[in-house]
C-alpha cells in the first residue's frame, strides 16, 4: 500500500496541476495520511526552479493547517484521534506524553518533541492529535508547527533548487539521518541558550 501511495504522489509532482496535488498531501499528512509531501516537493523545485518560494510555501502553510486539523482531531474526536495513533504504533505512549506536561520542564521538553517531530522523519501527525488529546497550548502548538515545518520546507526547496538531482540522491541515501541530526542539534542549542538564560535570569 505504501509503495502504491509513494509511486502516485510523485506521479502528482508531475502534473499539472501539481501545487493543488501538493497542497492536499502536505494538508493530509499532518493529519493521517502516511505519505511526506517532501517527494513532491523536491521533483516540483528541480523542474519548476523558478516556483521554488512558491513550492515552499504552498507545503508549509497547508501542512500548518493539517496539523491543526490533527489537533482538533485529537481535541474533539478522541476515538478516532487514538485510532490513527494506534495505526503509526504510538498509542501506549499517551499516558507518558501526558506525564510529560505535568511540570514546567516537561513543557519545553514537549516543546522539542513537537519540533522534532515538525523536522526529523517522526510521524509529525502522531504528535499534532496528541497535542490536541493533551490539550497542549494550541497558540504554542501552532506556532511551533509552523517554524519546525517552515524551516524543514525551506531547506527542501532551497537545497533542491540550489542542487537539482544531486540533492534528490542525497535525501534518498542520507536525508532521513541527516534532518534527525540538525533537529536535535537545534534543539540542543536551544536547552543551551534557554539553561543560560534561566540561569542568568
Amino acid at each position: 500500500m505504501f509503495k502504491s501511495l509513494y509511486k502516485k504522489c510523485l506521479d502528482l509532482a508531475g502534473h499539472k496541476s501539481s501545487k493543488y496535488y501538493l497542497a492536499i498531501v502536505s494538508f493530509t499528512e499532518s493529519s493521517f495520511f502516511p505519505i511526506p509531501p517532501d517527494i513532491m516537493v523536491i521533483p516540483m523545485v528541480i523542474s519548476k526552479k523558478k516556483d521554488f518560494i512558491k513550492i515552499f510555501l504552498i507545503t508549509t502553510i497547508f501542512s500548518v493547517l493539517g496539523g491543526i486539523l490533527g489537533y482538533l482531531i485529537g481535541t474533539f474526536f478522541f476515538e478516532f484521534g487514538t485510532q490513527i495513533m494506534n495505526f503509526y504504533g504510538y498509542d501506549d505512549k499517551l499516558s507518558n506524553i501526558k506525564n510529560t506536561l505535568i511540570n514546567s520542564d516537561g513543557f519545553y521538553a514537549w516543546l522539542g518533541i513537537l519540533f522534532l517531530a515538525g523536522f526529523t522523519p517522526l510521524p509529525y501527525k502522531v504528535f499534532t492529535i496528541a497535542s490536541g488529546l493533551i490539550s497542549f497550548n494550541f497558540l504554542i502548538f501552532t506556532l511551533i508547527s509552523l517554524i519546525s515545518r517552515g524551516l524543514r520546507f525551506f531547506l527542501v526547496s532551497y537545497l533542491s533548487y540550489k542542487f537539482g538531482d544531486s540533492f534528490s540522491k542525497f535525501m534518498d541515501n542520507h536525508g532521513s539521518k541527516w534532518f534527525t541530526i540538525i533537529g536535535i542539534l537545534i534543539v540542543i542549542i536551544s536547552i543551551v541558550i534557554y539553561v543560560i538564560l534561566k540561569t542568568h535570569a
